[in-house]
C-alpha cells in the first residue's frame, strides 16, 4: 500500500510505500476510494492537538470498500462500501460510553490522529465505527459527509430548533449544514472572512437568507450561531448576534484563545457550548437523511500524491466547499 505520511510536526507529508496491513479481531481493511481533507488535518499537521504521535497517516473522511475482515466482524461483507469517521474507536465501558455519551469516551481512538487514517490506498478500521453507505452517490461527494457533515449535523442539533441560524466560517461543514438547515425550513445567515464577496455569493447560492463579513451584525437577532472557523475572536461577536436565550455552538476541535468580553454579552440566558466528536447514532441519523435532503456537494479533487497541495489550498482558502483526495 501507499500513503502520505506525516513524520513530524509542521513537515510535509511524504509519499511512502508500506507493507499491506491485516485487520485484527473486530476490524476491517478498507480500500480507500476517496478521503476528504478537513481543517482538523491542518491541526494534526501543525501539532496543535494534545498527545500527537508520529509518524501518522492523516485523513478521517474516508470512503472505501471492505477488502478484508478480522475475526468477529458481523453485519458487513467484502466489497461493501463504507465510511470511516473521525472518532474511530470507543472503549465501551467508561461512564460516558455507558450513559450514551460515547463521543466523550475517556479512552477514544481518532482516525488520522491517534490511528492511521485515509490519506492512503488502504486503512484499518474498527468495524463498529464503520457506516454502511450503500451505492447511491459518488465516493468523492460522500467523503466530506464523514466529518464536515457529521460534526455539522451534531452542531445543528445542539444549536436547538431556532429558525434563524448563523454560520461563522463558510467552508466544508457550513456549505453542507446550510443546505440541511434550509431543508428544515430555517433561515441561514452566513458569516465569511470580511470582504470575501465570492464566498458570500456562494452562500447565497445555497439558500442563505443573508451573507456578510464576520465583522458585521446580521439584519435581525439570531436564535443560534454555529462557529466553524477556528478563530476565538468570533465568540463575542456571535454572542452579540444572538437573541436573549440564544445559543452559540463552537464546532471545532481546536480554536484560538477566546478573548475576554463583557458579561452583558452572555447575560439574559445566552449559552456558549462546544461540540466534541460524534456518536454512532449521529452518523446513522445524518447519513440516512442525507440522500433525502439532496445535498449538493461542492468538491475539488486531488490525486493522493498531491495531499500537500490540497492542505496548502485549504489553509489559504483557495477553493469553495471541500477538498477530496482520490488514490
Amino acid at each position: 500500500m501507499h500513503a502520505m505520511v506525516l513524520n513530524g510536526k509542521g513537515g510535509d507529508l511524504e509519499w511512502t510505500e508500506l507493507a499491506e496491513r491485516r485487520p485484527g479481531p473486530g476490524q476491517i481493511r478498507v480500500r480507500v476510494t476517496a478521503c476528504g481533507v478537513c481543517r482538523t488535518d491542518l491541526h494534526v499537521l501543525d501539532g496543535e492537538l494534545p498527545n500527537q504521535q508520529f509518524p501518522i497517516i492523516p485523513g478521517h473522511e474516508i470512503v472505501g470498500r471492505i477488502n478484508a475482515m478480522g475475526a468477529g466482524v458481523e453485519g458487513f461483507k467484502v466489497g461493501e462500501r463504507v465510511g470511516i469517521p473521525w472518532l474511530g474507536h470507543t472503549c465501551g465501558h467508561c461512564s460516558y460510553c455507558l450513559s450514551g455519551e460515547e463521543n466523550l469516551c475517556d479512552h477514544p481512538v481518532f482516525t488520522g490522529y491517534t490511528r492511521d487514517g485515509g490519506f492512503a490506498t488502504a486503512t484499518i478500521a474498527d468495524a463498529r465505527w464503520a457506516f454502511p453507505l450503500g451505492e447511491a452517490g459518488s465516493d468523492v461527494a460522500l467523503a466530506p459527509l464523514l466529518c464536515a457533515g457529521l460534526i455539522g449535523w451534531r452542531s445543528l442539533v445542539i444549536a436547538g430548533d431556532g429558525k434563524k441560524i448563523g454560520l461563522y466560517g463558510f467552508g466544508a461543514a457550513a456549505h453542507i449544514i446550510a443546505q440541511v438547515a434550509k431543508w428544515q425550513g430555517r433561515s441561514v445567515f452566513a458569516f465569511t472572512r470580511p470582504g470575501d464577496a465570492a464566498t458570500q455569493t456562494f452562500a447565497r447560492s445555497l439558500g442563505a437568507t443573508w451573507a456578510g463579513g464576520s465583522d458585521e451584525m446580521p439584519p435581525e437577532p439570531l436564535d443560534a450561531a454555529i462557529i466553524f472557523a477556528t478563530v476565538g475572536d468570533l465568540v463575542p461577536l456571535a454572542l452579540k448576534a444572538v437573541r436573549k436565550g440564544g445559543r452559540v455552538v463552537c464546532a471545532g476541535i481546536h480554536m484560538s484563545d477566546i478573548p475576554s468580553f463583557p458579561y452583558r454579552l452572555l447575560w439574559e440566558e445566552r449559552k456558549l457550548v462546544s461540540v466534541a466528536n460524534l456518536t454512532r447514532q449521529d452518523g446513522l441519523d445524518f447519513l440516512h437523511l442525507a440522500p433525502e435532503i439532496g445535498i449538493v456537494m461542492k468538491t475539488t479533487s486531488y490525486p493522493l500524491i498531491q495531499a500537500n497541495q490540497a492542505l496548502a489550498d485549504l489553509r489559504a482558502g483557495r477553493f469553495e466547499g471541500a477538498a477530496v483526495l482520490v488514490p
